[in-house]
């Protein structure tokens, strides 16, 4: 009797680990599929030497810093890629998007990062035509194959200038949606938000792009564009 006792409890532990294995195997196996989704989602990481067009106003530009710290340039340092900054102060979305086809036909970018409507924004232009023109943009760059990231720029204004409380217009979350780009949301908000990192009403010091270029960099990581 103890001889049967002792082999019936030997065939329930093989069992057991058995059922173990099973379950690890499993666990590995759909663990291995996530893994396999998530990778499928990530955008191809860019090669050092990469043209990356950064396209924008003034925010892009740099205004409000020296031209080492604006943004763009703090990306190549940080990154190894070739950033061609077209950023024009004072433009809106209507004339970037006029620039946007020669540009891509003279530098031919692996990325381009979208910054505009903040001029549309303070000139009171209408919604629907800065959400127009964003979309023409973003259309081209679909038929052209060129990855786009675009940037959320707060619903500037001047009361929102003096009381500091910036935030994301939301026709950018909207576009994005829509086209189904990735979107880099809250960045200028946070920036602007806080009067030590600005140098006037609407635009960065050296350490507000610093702080963007932070938040910037996180995100093309989490994309995949940068290793």
């Amino acid at each position: 009797m103890h001889a049967r006792t002792q082999d019936l409890n030997r065939r329930r532990a093989h069992l057991q680990r058995l059922a173990q294995l099973g379950l690890l195997g499993a666990l590995t196996l759909g663990s291995l599929a996530a893994c396999g989704r998530k990778s499928g989602n990530q955008a191809q990481a860019l090669a050092a030497g990469a043209t990356v067009l950064a396209l924008g106003d003034s925010l892009t530009f740099g205004s409000g810093a020296a031209p080492e710290q604006a943004w763009p340039a703090q990306l190549q340092r940080r990154s190894g890629w070739k950033l061609v900054n077209a950023g024009v102060p004072g433009e809106t979305s209507t004339q970037i998007a006029a620039r946007l086809p020669g540009l891509l036909d003279e530098h031919a970018p692996a990325l381009v990062i979208l910054c505009a409507g903040g001029n549309d924004f303070l000139q009171q232009q209408s919604a629907t035509l800065t959400q127009g023109q964003l979309q023409a943009m973003l259309a081209l760059l679909k038929s052209r194959q060129v990855p786009v990231l675009l940037v959320a720029v707060p619903q500037l204004s001047l009361m929102t200038a003096v009381t500091a409380k910036f935030k994301d217009h939301p026709l950018f979350e909207q576009v994005a949606g829509q086209a189904k780009v990735a979107l880099l949301a809250n960045a200028w908000s946070e920036v602007l938000s806080q009067p030590a990192l600005r140098a006037d009403q609407v635009h960065a010091n050296a350490q507000g792009y610093a702080l963007f270029t932070d938040t910037l960099e996180a995100r093309l990581r989490s994309l995949g564009f940068l290793r």
